[in-house]
């Protein structure tokens, strides 16, 4: 399904409730399954990979053995790993042409370290898995931090469960650190003790326990982001409302408040909410930012940062080539389309034209089968007369609700 966009003669306005966060629905729910608690989860992501996960879950809860396809869920290929390598039984875990083109070695490797009975049916260090879970020991391990923070918390969701816990020492550069943080506080939340101190991690073998009659999930800070980027894309004085979101929040996305100041967006934090005001035009210095901690609105910002026409320097970006597609190509791509040459390597992206070359409107956006192209290009209607993202259901992955919801803050938009 394509769809096109159309922009009202009217600023954006209005008030959006957005998903509840992907990331911090995940971990409950691993953290639920594992420790066969019994409590309600409320705001809970409504995204297609927490969807695999339940019904995954669901699956693995009843038979002991068959096959369990995740589609193009990273997170749970990783988290489902771990878990399985645990649970009794033997299951092949598989997924999506382009997640078997993902590798999982790392985590594989230190999971039957540590006595997991893992196999790869096809390719060496790729799904399909075929796992046959037991009791782990536990005890010391070794990984490495540059890869994926997503296999370091499998890891640590499931450690309490190792008969020694589990004392992790992480080397190089740890991607996405506040991802790791998020793990370990939910999983504080859940009575699990846990010691990080330098790059050692330890978690001691327990149970996990919960005196709360619900867990609140947060909204999704990935989802603000877009609606950040079409205010500052926007006029002075434009404003949204961003429902369920926090002041003190665990998601490394939070980092859009300080992003965006620079784009002239003011955050007011009210009562599980925020206010995002476009309050100043920006100007014509480079932008520079690591996105080590936050890969995931790298190609957000990068759109903002274009169609102002904005000189910018983006680092730390080595994992998003080995996301739903290799983002940093895909972004070159895109741009392009847009008149917007960037120069890019394996973990940065720059631009360093003040003025865009000329191009043709209409502008046709491919998506790559990644929900983060779809939605962070789709601000950049408010560039042209006619905006197309092409497959546009990808969105479903992370935020179903996202063409719709355009349509609460003047952007309409017709399926073809």
């Amino acid at each position: 399904m394509n769809i096109t966009l159309h922009k009202s003669g009217k600023p954006v306005s209005g008030s959006i409730h957005l998903p509840g966060s992907k990331s911090i629905s995940n971990r409950v729910l691993m953290i639920k399954a594992l420790s066969g608690l019994n409590f309600p989860i409320i705001n809970l992501s409504d995204s297609d990979d927490t969807k695999h996960l339940q019904k995954a879950l669901e699956l693995i809860d009843t038979d002991t053995s068959g096959i369990i396809d995740i589609g193009h869920a990273g997170t749970d290929m990783r988290f489902l790993t771990a878990y399985l390598s645990l649970k009794q039984g033997t299951y092949e875990l598989t997924g999506s042409e382009r997640l078997q083109q993902r590798p999982v070695k790392e985590l594989a490797d230190v999971l039957k370290n540590l006595g997991a009975d893992i196999i790869y049916k096809n390719k060496n260090g790729y799904p399909p898995l075929i796992i046959s879970g037991k009791q782990l020991k536990g005890g010391k391990a070794l990984i490495q931090g540059h890869v994926s923070s997503q296999f370091i918390s499998a890891l640590l969701l499931t450690a309490p469960y190792f008969e020694a816990g589990l004392e992790l020492s992480i080397e190089n550069e740890i991607v996405s650190k506040p991802y790791i943080h998020m793990t370990i506080e939910i999983m504080k939340e859940f009575g699990a003790k846990v010691l990080w101190e330098n790059n050692k991690i330890k978690v001691y073998s327990g149970s996990y326990s919960y005196t709360k009659q619900e867990y609140i999930v947060e909204s999704d800070w990935s989802a603000a982001s877009y609606f950040y980027s079409f205010v500052a894309l926007s006029g002075i004085k434009t404003e949204l409302t961003l429902q369920g979101l926090f002041e003190t929040s665990l998601q490394a996305d939070a980092a859009c408040v300080e992003i965006y100041k620079s784009f002239g967006i003011e955050t007011i934090f009210g009562s599980g909410k925020i206010i995002i005001t476009k309050k100043a035009d920006t100007s014509v210095s480079k932008f520079e930012y690591n996105f080590i901690n936050c890969p995931d609105i790298a190609q957000t910002v990068a759109c903002t940062c274009a169609v102002l026409n904005r000189s910018f320097y983006f680092t730390g970006l080595q994992t998003l080539k080995v996301k739903e597609t290799d983002r940093i190509l895909a972004l070159k791509n895109e741009l392009k389309k847009f008149g917007i040459d960037i120069q890019a390597t394996s973990n940065t992206i720059r631009y360093d034209q003040i003025k865009s070359k000329p191009f043709f409107d209409p502008v046709s956006v491919s998506t790559y089968n990644d929900h983060r192209m779809a939605m962070s290009f789709a601000p950049l209607t408010l560039l042209v007369n006619t905006l197309i993202i092409e497959d546009a259901g990808v969105v479903s992955k992370s935020y179903p609700e996202f063409w719709n919801d355009l349509n609460k803050i003047g952007i309409t938009h017709q399926k073809k």
